[in-house]
């Protein structure tokens, strides 16, 4: 029984000589930014000359009473001194024992503890984005949170995180060494006590005051504000705003509307032919306007046309009558002979009867110019009525007539 124990004790001897061999792990830090955690370790290389590998693992705190212990292993067989622990989800408000070790030619050393809670340990990161924007004499703020490794907020994480801001006019302070500070917790800050058409720059930190976490400034970002805006301004706005509806609405409007009345004019005239010409090129079907198709055949036999001068009407001129008419003759021949026959009676009857033969005559020849007047009126009344005549079927202008 002896003998079993000493053989017992001297192999557990020679095995705890053969891991002291290998050095420890030295230096084990923990490299975090929100919830990015990666752990590092020193390695003294002149302690062995065989190729050295590491193994990291971690299991939750409150699991370290159990009797069976359930590691979580990260890295094992890496040459790398350092192992990343952010895929291995590990709750921000929760406490873990991370150990490494060494192993080289069958060899390993002694594991090598450390505490790590995210919630403590882990570094805050700055704001994601910051951005600036005027309103009128006034800048606001806009502040977007520090962002997981999943990209979602830490105030998922951290709900009393706040904002520090810095801000300090570049004409008055360039190098920024004496900022005014506000701090919020809301992500749209409106920043106070501003001059107008005046540059300003502005940093902004995270902070988290109840385990005293700090993060870092963002770059500083300047924007000028602004003022009142004056009314020649205004009217140039005004303007140019005017000049470009014209350009984009009214004057393609206008072009459209002209293109359009000039299609119409062309394909629908307001001027119709007249009805009896329109028989000839439409369709004679009630309500169509379809042009009237001729065949080949319509076309070669066509009626005889015919085409008549313009017919040129004579003006006819009447002369007057060279003598009174023949009642009044008759009245002047019976006074002048009555007053010829009172006045002397010296007339022989030779002169009497010549007389009455020259009255005579006269009297015939004026019965002659009656009938050729009468004649000629006649011819004058026939005229007029042919001429009358033809206006009714010619349409021609009205012949003048001299009388």
């Amino acid at each position: 029984m002896n003998v079993g124990f000493a053989l017992v004790l001297l192999w557990s001897l020679s095995i705890t000589n053969v891991v002291a061999e290998l050095s420890l792990p030295q230096n084990l830090t923990l490299l975090t930014l929100n919830t990015q955690y990666i752990l590092t370790w020193d390695w003294d290389q002149t302690t062995t000359g065989n190729a050295v590998t590491f193994t990291a693992e971690y299991i939750a705190k409150y699991k370290m009473k159990k009797k069976k212990k359930n590691w979580s292993r990260v890295c094992e067989g890496t040459t790398h001194t350092r192992c990343d622990l952010t895929g291995s989800d590990l709750h921000y408000l929760g406490m873990y024992m991370l150990r490494v070790r060494a192993s080289a030619g069958g060899l390993h050393s002694h594991w090598v503890y450390k505490d790590f809670c995210p919630d403590i340990d882990a570094s805050l990161g700055p704001p994601s984005r910051v951005e600036l924007a005027p309103v009128g004499n006034l800048l606001d703020v806009t502040i977007s949170d520090p962002l997981t490794s999943t990209q979602g907020s830490m105030k998922d994480h951290i709900p009393s995180l706040y904002y520090h801001i810095l801000y300090w006019s570049r004409s008055d302070d360039p190098q920024g060494l004496n900022p005014k500070v506000v701090d919020s917790s809301n992500n749209l800050v409106t920043l106070p006590e501003l001059e107008a058409w005046t540059w300003y720059c502005v940093m902004v930190q995270s902070r988290y005051d109840y385990y005293n976490k700090t993060s870092g400034n963002t770059a500083p970002q300047c924007m000028q504000t602004e003022g009142d805006t004056p009314y020649w301004q205004i009217f140039l706005y005004f303007l140019v705003s005017m000049v470009v509806c014209f350009l984009f609405v009214l004057l393609p409007s206008y072009a459209a509307f002209r293109f359009y009345r000039v299609l119409k004019y062309a394909f629908y005239p307001s001027i119709q032919l007249p009805a009896h010409i329109q028989e000839y090129f439409c369709d004679s079907s009630p309500g169509s306007d379809m042009p009237h198709l001729l065949t080949a055949e319509a076309e070669l036999c066509c009626d005889k046309l015919t085409i008549c001068p313009e017919v040129a009407l004579l003006e006819i001129h009447v002369p007057p009558p060279l003598t009174a008419p023949p009642s009044e003759l008759e009245q002047d021949s019976g006074r002048h002979s009555s007053q010829g026959s009172g006045d002397s009676g010296i007339y022989s009857t030779e002169g009497g009867s010549a007389q009455q033969g020259r009255s005579g005559g006269e009297s015939i020849r004026r019965d002659q110019e009656v009938d050729s007047w009468q004649t000629l009126e006649q011819v004058k009344m026939e005229e007029m009525g042919r001429e009358s005549t033809d206006e009714r079927v010619l349409d021609e202008g009205v012949v003048d007539v001299g009388v």
